[in-house]
């Protein structure tokens, strides 16, 4: 009889038992914990597939621009680039700042051209550029640290409250057993499962981004550098390496 009556407790603990005796508390953190693990998903995906594609057409944009006898041609091939690549957006805009600067400095509204010199309107652009893109690269970034540090803390709320259920429970009824504690000790043990699920993906994911967008950061930098130099000077300044 013992044993019937443990194994009737634990069908209890399990997750259709679960759902069945939410409280308004319980749906709260429930709710809470599946929007959280849906959104770091999301943008463990989206950033995936975004980094992945910059980081596939980066040396192709870039080598393209420099094999380019003719900077004219040059520039319309970025423009064919699509708009998420952000090489060929800091290339163009470096070359929008040069036909800017000379458009104004040979008329008579050129205040600005004229306060700046060729290099400096040029370096103003490129770190516009590189800002601009290098936030497009955090999209949800945020998220995912938030829900890291954040759905652990959730999913013990649930627990907590699930333990305070079994504690409840036995102080009206005086009954310790299993029949007794065995359904709001299943909701906490889940809700401690659910909120390590949504924390643990987004976690790695974040560490895992932080470190591609380092990458992709530097060769903006590397890039810009040398996009200052070949259109401030006319030529493009090899690096030593």
């Amino acid at each position: 009889m013992g044993g019937n009556t443990n194994a009737e407790a634990m069908k209890q603990m399990g997750f259709g038992n679960l759902m069945q005796n939410f409280d308004w508390l319980g749906w709260v953190v429930f709710v809470t914990l599946v929007v959280m693990s849906f959104l770091s998903w999301y943008f463990i995906i989206a950033n995936g597939i975004r980094n992945a594609t910059v980081k596939a057409r980066a040396d192709k944009v870039i080598d393209g621009f420099w094999g380019n006898g003719s900077t004219q041609d040059a520039i319309r091939e970025l423009e064919a680039q699509p708009k998420s690549e952000p090489f060929s957006k800091i290339a163009l805009d470096a070359a929008s700042a040069v036909a800017h600067h000379q458009q104004t400095t040979s008329g008579t509204t050129g205040r600005l051209a004229e306060s700046l010199g060729r290099s400096e309107f040029i370096d103003r652009a490129l770190r516009q550029a590189v800002a601009r893109e290098s936030l497009r690269l955090e999209g949800g970034m945020t998220l995912l640290a938030t829900v890291g540090s954040a759905a652990p803390f959730v999913g013990l709320l649930g627990t907590v409250w699930g333990i305070y259920h079994a504690l409840i429970g036995i102080a009206a009824t005086g009954n310790a057993s299993m029949n007794a504690v065995a359904g709001p000790v299943g909701e906490a043990l889940i809700m401690t499962a659910f909120g390590l699920f949504a924390a643990i993906p987004a976690l790695f994911a974040y560490n895992f981004f932080s470190r591609s967008n380092r990458l992709t950061y530097a060769r903006f930098d590397e890039f810009a550098h040398d996009l200052h130099d070949f259109f401030a000077t006319g030529s493009r300044v090899e690096s030593q390496k």
